[in-house]
């Protein structure tokens, strides 16, 4: 069992509790005085993946003896992630975006094209949620599996490639996708300029400056300019982020956790895909910053699965990082300690809320926590945690540098800086745009070139399928916190995808319910029945009968308020948004109850 010996073999590589592998901290899982290795499930896993392919019961049964891991309780993890497979599978296997951005550009008929000449999906090729490729739809991804390795590639598809790449064929080198043109740029600035794989590059471009003057301005400093800055979390929760990170400062127990929320999975958002691959030491800079500010001895990237080139740049700029000694146990010789790990999601979308990421780095199944307590108080391992999303801690580079108060004259007084949207579907330009907080959808959309020649927008979905659905009439909407939550919408992760009039809406709002249904953890009632229920309602109410139609509707509302009310999480609490309002925005259905 050479895979999991790799993972558990090299414990310099691993850290938890500020300390090299099986720190006395974590005494929680396997009683006291003994020491855990619970958290490496989810690494060994992907080790043994990526040598055989899949996880058979001999190695998850190996991999149970020495993590001293029950192996139902394992059984039960590797079930839940979807990047796991629990069968042997073919050496290639090719997995094509059926997602909102890539129905509307054609992934359907491509998936038809597979089905002819290959059989129904489950073998050579497979249907996939969102791979945060919407700026180039359709995409698809290659994965080949065979003995010692595994290769995950991720890239815009047409017909001929699809069926070429599922018979084996080769993958053809993939060329950087600029970013559209576009004004001034802040969060962007350096995107083509650095080499993504070089700490030389980017400290020519005005590297690691912040750092030094986070180190100048000590902790009390630097939550003082974040809270004059008045930055809001860029997550979807829009939580300020001053007070999170003063909350984690004041918390007495130690140690304290920093986790950078990267797995991005809402369909239609590609943001932090772009952060990572283009300036992936930027990146390790905040967290640095955010860690020597709050007193973080250790810090988790959480990458999802489906980014490799991303997590292959943001593991090499750790590394580089620490060499130049960035990172470690004497950042910039002031005796102040603190490392990054990378872990690699498994395909679950769920993972995106921060106490179910905190349950699949600790090794289990990613089911969301109650709340309260909340993660600044009680998170990874129990210890204070704080949790930001790639977004919110690139931000902080520039606070941290010009001042809070310079940052606050950017935007709207409530909605503060720049704000990165990732805008697809039915534009000339599809990418991704950073643009003053205040602007309004309008702009947005005559920025990426407007729509193509000769059509019409018939919907826009903002926020991603936890969204909502907005019309022509709402063009004119700000793109600010405020702005969007004054006509019942939401920014959500800075998803924007436009459908003009050759959309078929019907389709695309079934694949919204079905993408809940899959997504959801199944830990609460609520969001597991009502997920389903959803999908069930929705099939009736577009299948052109009208008779039943009003109690149909009245039945869908009753569904979203009792996921609103009662999910533990996010998810359920969201699932309804973007079904709701296409049923009242969009009129999809009549009422003739």
């Amino acid at each position: 069992m050479a895979a999991v010996d790799e993972v558990l073999g090299q414990p310099q590589s691993l850290w938890v509790g500020g300390e090299r592998v099986a720190s006395d901290d974590h005494v929680a899982y396997g009683g006291r005085g003994t020491r855990s290795q619970r958290h490496l499930l989810l690494p060994v896993l992907h080790s043994i993946q990526d040598r055989a392919g899949w996880v058979s019961r001999g190695a998850l049964e190996y991999a149970c003896r020495r993590l001293t891991i029950p192996p139902a309780e394992a059984y039960g993890v590797v079930s839940f992630y979807g990047r796991f497979a629990l069968q042997d599978r073919a050496p290639l296997t090719l997995h094509v975006c059926d997602d909102i951005a890539c129905k509307s550009a054609g992934s359907d008929e491509l998936c038809s094209t597979l089905e002819h000449r290959f059989g129904p999906a489950g073998k050579e090729w497979r249907r996939s949620p969102c791979l945060g490729l919407c700026d180039r739809a359709p995409a698809a991804l290659v994965e080949r599996s065979g003995r010692h390795h595994a290769e995950l590639q991720l890239a815009p598809v047409d017909a001929d490639l699809a069926l070429s790449l599922a018979g084996g064929g080769a993958w053809p080198e993939a060329a950087a996708r600029p970013l559209p043109a576009q004004g001034s740029r802040r969060l962007l600035r350096r995107v083509g300029l650095v080499d993504p794989d070089s700490i030389d590059s980017y400290r020519s471009h005005g590297g690691y400056a912040a750092l030094r003057r986070a180190l100048d301005l000590g902790s009390d400093g630097v939550i003082r300019e974040l809270n004059e800055a008045r930055l809001l979390g860029r997550g979807g929760a829009a939580f300020p982020t001053g007070r999170k990170w003063e909350s984690v400062v004041r918390a007495a127990m130690r140690p304290h956790y920093l986790v950078c929320n990267a797995d991005e999975s809402e369909p239609g958002t590609f943001k932090d895909r772009v952060l990572l691959e283009a300036d992936p030491f930027a990146v390790v800079e905040a967290m640095t910053i955010a860690a020597v500010t709050t007193g973080c001895e250790h810090g988790y990237l959480y990458v999802r699965a489906e980014y490799p080139l991303a997590r292959r740049r943001i593991e090499n700029a750790v590394r580089q990082a620490r060499e130049h000694g960035l990172l470690g146990a004497d950042i910039e010789g002031q005796g102040l300690a603190f490392d990054i790990e990378v872990r690699r999601g498994a395909g679950a979308y769920i993972c995106g809320e921060e106490t179910a990421l905190f349950n699949s780095i600790e090794g289990k199944r990613g089911e969301p926590r109650n709340k309260p307590p909340f993660p600044v108080q009680v998170g990874l391992f129990g210890r204070p945690t704080l949790v930001n999303n790639v977004e919110t801690l690139v931000n902080v580079l520039d606070i941290v540098l010009e001042g809070g108060q310079a940052f606050a004259r950017t935007g709207t007084a409530e909605s503060t800086g720049t704000r990165l949207f990732c805008i697809s579907g039915h534009v000339r330009e599809p990418g991704l745009y950073e643009i003053p907080m205040g602007t309004t959808l309008r702009a947005l959309i005559e920025r990426a070139g407007g729509l193509r020649q000769g059509h019409k927008i018939q919907a826009i979905l903002l926020g991603g399928a936890a969204g909502s659905f907005v019309t022509e009439a709402q063009l004119d909407v700000p793109l600010s916190f405020e702005g969007t939550r004054a006509i019942g919408a939401t920014l959500g992760s800075g998803a924007v995808i436009v459908l003009d009039d050759t959309a078929n809406l019907k389709q695309i709002l079934l694949r919204i319910a079905r993408f809940f249904r899959d997504e959801s953890c199944g830990q609460c009632v609520p969001c597991r029945v009502g997920t389903v229920r959803q999908e069930e309602v929705l099939q009736r109410l577009l299948s052109e009968r009208e008779d039943g139609a009003g109690q149909d509707i009245a039945l869908l509302s009753d569904i979203a308020q009792a996921m609103r009310d009662a999910s533990i999480c996010g998810l359920g609490q969201t699932a309804a948004n973007a079904i709701g309002s296409a049923v009242i925005q969009l009129k999809l259905v009549s009422n003739h109850g």
